[in-house]
């Protein structure tokens, strides 16, 4: 277990680090438009993130990924390598960032129509997507089951007829991009790892308007696109276990 100065020095980063992040995606989103290709938004996030005195998390794998963020676009899930592909307007796009910050990652995700307009059905996926991700959120406290978020998560997604991804989960996160636990979008309550004080957690809900079932783009590489061609949705904050409950470390001013 982590002394208090090492407790107190990773949520001092960790908040610092989610601070940037949030303030990052908050103006990416404005920032996107229709016309833009991947690797444009790609090659300006990278410089944003330099600028604002954060490394570019995605450079430091063992097998590094081609862009500063992931950008996946319609049929895409995630991991979608920036490409030149031109977005137009009523495109569904998910955008996953890890920063690295003072020695700990932080990491977070939302999906969004370029251009604000697009399908009604996309547009509900993203709003419960979100709702289910902030419902597994409010599960967060010393004590609780990793199988109560979980729960929390799917249990939206499901009364709302959406797809559940199972296969990519949530993770814990400090100064590796992935730690334990393993943060899935299903599960039960009162199983699995139990919280505690000064963990910190990715709570990421996946889902699509299809079939779950995805696959990995053999031509980069690296994006999961959903088998059936079906659009895929994903949001993402970081989360930290405080003495009552919890902090969202990745949301803007």
């Amino acid at each position: 277990m982590a002394n208090k100065n090492d407790l107190n020095q990773k949520i001092t980063a960790m908040r610092k680090g989610g601070k940037i992040l949030g303030n990052l995606l908050k103006d990416l989103k404005d920032y996107v438009q229709p016309g833009m290709t991947g690797k444009q938004i790609d090659s300006w996030v990278r410089k944003e993130i330099v600028k604002r005195g954060a490394k570019v998390a995605y450079d430091m794998l063992e097998e590094p990924f081609p862009g500063a963020i992931c950008i996946s676009i319609n049929d895409q899930l995630v991991h979608g390598a920036p490409s030149d592909e031109i977005l137009e307007e009523g495109d569904k796009v998910s955008f996953d960032l890890d920063i690295y910050y003072d020695g700990y990652f932080t990491d977070s995700a939302f999906t969004m129509l370029v251009g604000g307009k697009g399908s009604p059905a996309v547009k509900k996926m993203i709003s419960v997507t979100e709702s289910s991700m902030w419902e597994g959120i409010e599960q967060v406290k010393p004590g609780a089951h990793i199988g109560d978020i979980g729960h929390a998560v799917e249990k939206v997604l499901r009364q709302n007829h959406l797809g559940v991804i199972e296969n990519y989960i949530g993770h814990g996160i400090g100064k590796e991009m992935h730690e334990p636990p393993e943060v899935p979008n299903y599960g039960k309550k009162g199983h699995g790892y139990v919280l505690k004080e000064g963990d910190a957690i990715c709570i990421e809900p996946m889902s699509c308007l299809g079939k779950p079932a995805n696959y990995i783009d053999k031509d980069d590489g690296w994006s999961v696109k959903m088998k059936d061609g079906s659009i895929g949705c994903h949001c993402e904050h970081t989360v930290l276990v405080t003495k009552d409950g919890y902090e969202v470390l990745t949301l803007p001013d």
